[in-house]
């Protein structure tokens, strides 16, 4: 019972941390910044308490982050960056690495793409009146954001190492 205890007031330490970071989100250029960085605190949770926990700590900071938080950047958090860290823990267990990484991709793609379209059904944005850079811009921050995806993924993988041998045993001693 001690254990679940420490668990949930974990939890609740990094979701208020994660709703912290996402206040900033209103700073002008860090509309994905901050969604990302908020997302890889999720590592906390998942290290320290396992998936379950983790999921309940993204349910609890994405009701949390609709509530005030910057609307193109609480769509990135909710509709990617707060749940990645666990899908990507479940995606590196799969064998064929290909697969792993058109998961990732496949994934990654959906959330934009619901993000944008949200995002342009709510705002109704249209890329007809930006002339011929609106019949490519679509192309291009694809591409971009897939190749941000992947420097992210790696980032995130050494920020989980990185948190798993200096911070994990300090804080394992600390829920003892």
């Amino acid at each position: 019972m001690k254990k679940k205890t420490a668990f949930i007031a974990l939890c609740g330490v990094v979701s208020a941390l994660i709703c912290s970071v996402m206040a900033a989100a209103y700073f002008p250029f860090l509309t994905y910044a901050i969604p990302a960085v908020a997302g890889a605190l999720i590592i906390i949770p998942l290290v320290e308490a396992g998936r379950g926990y983790a999921l309940g700590t993204y349910i609890v900071t994405s009701l949390l982050v609709m509530l005030f938080a910057e609307n193109e950047a609480k769509l990135m958090y909710i509709c990617l960056f707060g749940y990645y860290p666990v899908l990507k823990a479940v995606f590196e267990k799969i064998k064929i690495r290909a697969v792993e990484y058109i998961l990732k991709f496949l994934v990654f793609n959906l959330a934009v793409t619901a993000v944008y379209l949200l995002f342009a059904g709510v705002f109704m944005i249209d890329t007809e009146g930006l002339g011929d850079f609106g019949k490519y811009s679509v192309i291009v921050l694809y591409a971009v954001g897939n190749v941000a995806f992947v420097l992210y993924d790696i980032c995130l993988a050494r920020l989980c190492s990185l948190y798993f041998y200096r911070l994990h045993p300090k804080i394992k001693k600390i829920m003892k």
